[in-house]
């Protein structure tokens, strides 16, 4: 399958995710076909292979000091941080292994590294909300002034859009009231190459086949213990016939195995005038959200496209007013 995306002139590219099940697949040693439980185990033994290495990993650097340095996107060389989790914590020297005994190749401990890399960066933005509700903490934490919540705002890397609603006792640190984040229980191949998974549209359309390596036992002791299956996907039909399929993001769910199937595919280029069509949105205190589009014709005339759309949340309330009545 190629990589490369025929784009022509006024077109560009765009990446999206659909979602996709993997509902069986073929051990290629063996020829033994895999029901979805069977691979759904397997899928899970890596899974929590991964997850463990991740959790380890997230909780050795779950201090301010090393959250900073990766967010800072230079090592101590100086040199740019790659954009990639996995590699960006690799030149930083922060590694991981599996439990003793457990064997496990590179592009395993990749994925792990990528997870904990993202859950690290991902903590810079309240690592830096929490620094700036502690430097500006008023006398009153229970009613702040407007000028204490200018003071926050000040003091927040974009805090100008942060609202007025913090308000609590101070805490030390964000790193110390708030624990290592759990991992979460997925695999994120697309920190993999051809040696764990690869992916590539099926001779029929809407078909794709995805090929990874999966353990046979949970505790994997050598090489031997793992095992290429072959798992073929029916793509959403939201996935256009020339698209490029990337590696996917696998999760248990239920018993099932789930794909977050990332694509990219050509769109037209956002063009800064000559549109024909609008999506009007508005928020209301009845109606929380109203949207509705329109269309310019040539003639000048202005048609609705549709009924629009609302959310209400009419439904929510009415059960929280029966809880509230109930509890008292």
């Amino acid at each position: 399958m190629s990589r490369k995306l025929q784009i022509a002139e006024g077109e560009t590219s765009r990446t999206a995710c659909a979602r996709a099940m993997l509902r069986t697949g073929v051990d290629e040693k063996t020829d033994e076909l895999l029901p979805v439980s069977v691979l759904a185990e397997r899928v899970g033994w890596t899974v929590d292979l991964v997850s463990g290495m991740v959790g380890a990993l997230t909780a050795e650097h779950w201090n301010a000091a090393d959250v900073d340095v990766l967010a800072s996107g230079e090592d101590a060389g100086g040199r740019k941080l790659p954009s990639n989790a996995w590699m960006a914590l690799r030149r930083l020297g922060w590694t991981v292994a599996a439990l003793e005994g457990v064997k496990v190749n590179d592009r395993i401990v990749r994925m792990a590294q990528e997870q904990a890399g993202r859950t690290l960066r991902s903590a810079k933005w309240r690592a830096d909300l929490t620094a700036g509700v502690l430097a500006a903490w008023p006398a009153d934490p229970a009613k702040r002034t407007v000028g204490e919540w200018d003071a926050v705002r000040d003091a927040v890397p974009g805090g100008q859009h942060l609202p007025s609603n913090e308000h609590d006792r101070m805490p030390v640190d964000v790193f110390e009231v708030e624990s290592a984040p759990k991992a979460a229980r997925m695999l994120l191949l697309s920190a993999c190459d051809g040696q764990q998974a690869a992916i590539e549209r099926g001779d029929e359309p809407g078909r794709a086949l995805l090929r990874l390596q999966l353990p046979t036992r949970p505790d994997p002791a050598s090489y031997r213990d793992w095992t290429w299956v072959a798992c073929p996907i029916t793509l959403p039909p939201t996935i256009p016939a020339g698209a490029v399929l990337h590696l996917p993001t696998l999760r248990i769910h239920q018993g099932k195995v789930r794909a977050d199937l990332a694509y990219t595919h050509v769109v037209p280029k956002t063009q800064r005038t000559g549109h024909t069509v609008a999506l009007g949105a508005d928020w209301g205190l009845n109606t929380l959200l109203s949207a509705g589009a329109a269309r310019l014709h040539h003639d000048g005339r202005i048609t609705v496209l549709g009924a629009g759309g609302m959310f209400r949340a009419d439904g929510v309330l009415a059960k929280q007013h029966r809880l509230r009545r109930e509890s008292e």
